[in-house]
């Protein structure tokens, strides 16, 4: 449903070790953005009945199911490079994204 790449896994134990009772990052779209929807994550520490949780190694990713149909077949990636670090998202649904890559229309 979505994977991470290596480095997107090892930052995301990394920043999970630093808060205390987290379970897990949540992957999650919301409206908004210049094309109609924008990635959300989060580090989230309880989960709600109707969340998918999909293990991927040692990191647990939760997605609402409102979110989940929009996110299938991403991966998430993390990138640190000289313009910045953070995390990105691939959709392969996506059918235009912007510039930043923050947002996109499926």
């Amino acid at each position: 449903m979505i994977t991470m790449t290596p480095l997107a896994a090892e930052k995301i134990r990394a920043l999970m070790q630093e808060e205390k009772d987290t379970i897990g990052l949540r992957v999650y779209v919301k409206g908004g953005g210049c094309h109609g929807y924008q990635y959300g994550m989060a580090l989230e520490s309880t989960t709600s009945e109707d969340d998918t949780i999909i293990q991927e190694g040692e990191v647990s990713v939760i997605m609402d199911s409102q979110s989940a149909p929009l996110l299938v077949g991403c991966e998430v990636d993390y990138a640190d490079t000289l313009q910045g670090s953070g995390f990105a998202i691939k959709n392969p649904q996506a059918k235009t994204t912007c510039g930043c890559g923050s947002s996109f229309s499926a």
